[in-house]
């Protein structure tokens, strides 16, 4: 059996963001490979993570900038280890190279880090994104070079790579969200238009672009819904709401913050449109994506929407401009046959483009084919090559002269 060990950014947490969900997808893939997943991160424990020792995970605290972590290395001898975002891979990158040179080496994104980045420095300006700006594109860019695969969760960040930054294709691989295929024992326990009420939104509030599309939401969006419709609620949930998320509340605008959502199926399911007015991020949403597994038609902006639906129309609308978007809102909440369209819309997406076995073959065999191949695919990488040689020897002295002050 091979060992993978996972490197994550913070201990998996999948009632609190996409990004945990993410995670638990990836280690279940691992194991549906027959692989053993070790996970070890240097992140403090929340309370709100998965208990991994029940899916027959080993887990491990491990320390920044500490040669602990070579002896850990050591003693799970992994055949394979995958970071979770560039951030670990340039923290443990060069430690991984050094004590198991034979593992392949694997990152997971999550989203491009400086595509989000510059997205939202455009929307501060009233600019165009510049993807070129700063440093964290160079980083993150340098990180995947010296990785042996990219995992990536968006074709158009797939695309992006490939045909902007000229990424060989060999590099990467495009992994989404990985669901199980919906029938009808799943449509038939939905809740019915009828029994549903009032609208909602669900996001971390740690993530940048979830806190401005609630402050779209009270600001551009919901006076204007609400007016329209005076009955009707809208209900904020997300993990890690701070004293001023909680400082929007308003009983008498019918805007209410609801904070943490014990169960998302539930808060789902409750709901008659889930709304999404995002106005800068990357990835794909994984708000919107439960929203279509739990049968709740959504109302979302380009940027919610990239990536999901390719060429299939929406499980309800999309729109960037508020006056559309507050009309098309009224609309998928009155129009009962608009909304039952829009549901079974959202069921073929995610059967279409998500559906766990179109992607397990392709997973499966890249890893495969990496791992025979090692050694001539690193060698044919010259960049990697050339990164892994200057900047792993930078990040390798830089980290053991931190060591060595801690220790003072």
């Amino acid at each position: 059996m091979s060992t993978i060990l996972i490197i994550g950014y913070v201990w998996p947490e999948p009632s609190s963001s996409a990004a945990g969900s993410r995670m638990m997808q990836l280690i279940r893939f691992y194991q549906a490979q027959g692989m053993q997943v070790v996970f070890c991160s240097p992140s403090q424990k929340t309370g709100n993570e998965v208990d991994l020792s029940h899916l027959g995970v080993m887990s491990e605290k491990i320390e920044l900038n500490n040669s602990s972590f070579d002896d850990y290395i050591k003693s799970v001898d992994p055949d394979i280890v995958m970071f979770d975002r560039y951030m670990m891979e340039e923290q443990f990158g060069w430690r991984v190279s050094e004590i198991c040179p034979s593992a392949l080496r694997v990152l997971d994104t999550e989203d491009l880090h400086f595509l989000r980045k510059a997205r939202h420095q455009a929307f501060k300006t009233g600019t165009e994104a510049d993807l070129y700006e700063g440093d964290l594109v160079l980083r993150e860019l340098a990180s995947i070079y010296r990785s042996d695969l990219t995992l990536i969760i968006s074709e158009i960040e797939f695309q992006l790579l490939k045909n902007v930054f000229n990424v060989p294709e060999d590099l990467l691989l495009y992994i989404p969200f990985i669901e199980k295929k919906l029938n009808e024992l799943n449509t038939d326990s939905w809740v019915a238009y009828e029994r549903r009420e009032h609208f909602m939104f669900i996001g971390n509030f740690l993530h940048a672009p979830n806190w401005d599309a609630v402050l779209n939401l009270k600001q551009n969006i919901w006076p204007s819904i609400k007016k329209q419709l005076p009955k009707a609620e809208l209900h904020i949930y997300g993990a890690y709401a701070s004293q001023k998320v909680y400082d929007l509340n308003n009983k008498n605008e019918g805007f209410l913050i609801k904070g943490r959502a014990k169960n998302v199926q539930e808060v789902m399911q409750q709901a008659r449109v889930c709304l999404a007015p995002l106005r800068f991020g990357a990835g794909l949403k994984g708000k919107l994506i439960d929203a279509m597994r739990y049968g709740t038609p959504s109302v979302t902006t380009s940027i919610g929407a990239e990536g999901i639906n390719e060429d299939i129309e929406w499980s309800g609308f999309v729109e960037d401009e508020s006056k559309f978007f507050v009309e098309k809102s009224i609309e998928l909440y009155l129009n009962k046959e608009q909304w039952i369209r829009s549901q079974q819309k959202g069921m073929e997406i995610i059967n279409s483009r998500f559906e766990f076995d179109l992607h397990f073959k392709n997973f499966d065999l890249k890893i495969q084919e990496k791992c025979i191949n090692l050694s001539k695919d690193r060698k044919n990488n010259i960049i990697g090559r050339m990164l892994n040689h200057q900047t792993m020897l930078s990040y390798k002295y830089m980290a053991k002269w931190i060591e060595e002050k801690n220790k003072n």
